[in-house]
């Protein structure tokens, strides 16, 4: 596949995904606490990236029997990138389904996407400069926030804090993945971060909450659909658009999650926004295309 093309196609499907998947973890809270479900999908997606890396590496082997295979990755480097990330993915992706329990599948989607905007920001403490539309997105995120989720009452729902929480963690994992992915093999990582998060996930589960089979196997659709392409497709699409793509591009097309989440919780559970958080979506999506335009630079000139 073209690179160019690759580049592109890829974030746009795992958007699509990740968009779509916010139906089925909306299903799912019916039935299911947020770790045990976590830690079930995780679980999936590492056996189901298994089988994929194994694969690919055995088709690799019979087409090309001298040559050496891709590296993975040194092992300390390796396992240090899926702590890392296998981390921050469990924090964040049990803080977003707690969080869709209180609140609805399309504010779920826009205030996840508040990571784009999140990513810039926090290069701050790397000493990396901010221009002036990044933070011009930053405020209108923050007002597109606050038509989604302030109430008459100036409240914010239990549900949209604990989103707002996971967009600061994915905003994190992305970092993560920026900076491991250069040194291991995407699907390595891949498969390796969601061995962590399942662990994590599943030690959360059997301390905090009441996992029960026939719960479990009530709602088995959306628990494969996100374990396998919500999880280890779409995250691994992620990591290997990351690699080697135009991050500005990339970032953009991931956030049209939001976009996706937002048709899909109205086209399959009827749900509708009113016009005040429809402003307030537009806003958000706004801010998100607004942070990744690479604006042109102003030169010294010298006399």
């Amino acid at each position: 596949m073209n690179s160019k093309i690759r580049q592109i196609l890829f974030p746009l499907l795992a958007a699509l995904i990740w968009g779509t998947a916010f139906v089925a973890q909306s299903i799912s809270t019916d039935y299911i606490e947020p770790m045990t479900f976590n830690a079930i999908r995780s679980v999936v997606a590492f056996v189901v990236l298994l089988l994929i890396l194994r694969l690919f590496r055995r088709v690799q082997a019979a087409k090309s029997p001298s040559t050496p295979l891709p590296s993975l990755g040194t092992r300390r480097d390796l396992i240090l990138a899926s702590l890392c990330c296998g981390a921050a993915l469990a924090l964040a992706s049990n803080l977003q389904q707690a969080g869709i329990a209180y609140t609805s599948v399309g504010k779920a989607g826009f205030i996840t996407a508040l990571y784009i905007v999140l990513v810039p920001v926090f290069g701050l403490f790397f000493k990396k400069k901010v221009a002036l539309p990044i933070w011009i997105s930053v405020l209108l995120a923050v007002g597109g926030l606050y038509c989604l989720c302030i109430s008459e009452h100036f409240t914010i729902t239990r549900g949209d804090f604990l989103v707002l929480l996971c967009s600061v963690l994915f905003a994190v994992h992305i970092l993560l993945i920026d900076h491991f992915t250069q040194k291991v093999n995407g699907i390595a990582l891949s498969c390796g971060q969601f061995l962590v998060a399942a662990i994590l996930s599943g030690i959360g589960m059997l301390i905090f909450e009441h996992p029960s089979l026939s719960a479990i196997l009530t709602c088995v659709g959306p628990i494969l659909y996100v374990g396998i392409f919500s999880s280890g497709v779409a995250y691994t699409l992620q990591i290997l658009a990351q690699k080697d793509g135009n991050p500005t591009v990339v970032c953009l097309l991931l956030s049209m999650e939001s976009v996706f989440s937002t048709l899909s919780g109205a086209i399959i559970l009827h749900e509708v926004l009113s016009g005040r958080e429809y402003f307030g979506c537009v806003l958000m999506l706004t801010a998100v295309i607004l942070s990744q335009i690479p604006f042109p630079t102003r030169r010294k000139t010298t006399v």
